[in-house]
């Protein structure tokens, strides 16, 4: 059975972090392009961090330089360390996992970022 398992979401003020992780189960995650994505509250889903299977990363320009996404194959689990958040930061977060036509999506985790 596949599975895409989020956790560690929350409530965090401004400037603070979170580590996002992402647990697969049911298919060989060390093949596949992994990618966190969000939606806000009235907004359409949106790219926030990939990485593909040789390790390289591309990131959505709102959050270069505070996001770092990660994998570890051995765990099969992505990561998302999310740092000097901002209240934008607040939505959904998503991951997903993509090989050829397999795409799979997790149930998502809340961050919220709020005094």
């Amino acid at each position: 059975q596949v599975q895409l398992v989020e956790s560690g979401g929350g409530l965090v003020q401004p400037g603070g972090s979170l580590r996002l992780s992402c647990v697969a189960s049911g298919f060989t995650f060390s093949r596949f392009v992994m990618t966190w994505y969000r939606q806000a509250l009235g907004k359409e889903r949106e790219l926030v961090a990939r990485i593909f299977r040789t390790g390289s990363t591309m990131y959505a320009d709102s959050v270069k330089g505070r996001f770092t996404i990660s994998r570890d194959n051995a765990k099969n689990t992505a990561y998302l360390q999310m740092n000097n958040l901002k209240p934008e930061d607040t939505a959904v977060y998503y991951c997903n996992a993509v090989f050829v036509s397999y795409d799979y999506w997790g149930q998502g985790t809340q961050v919220t970022v709020s005094l």
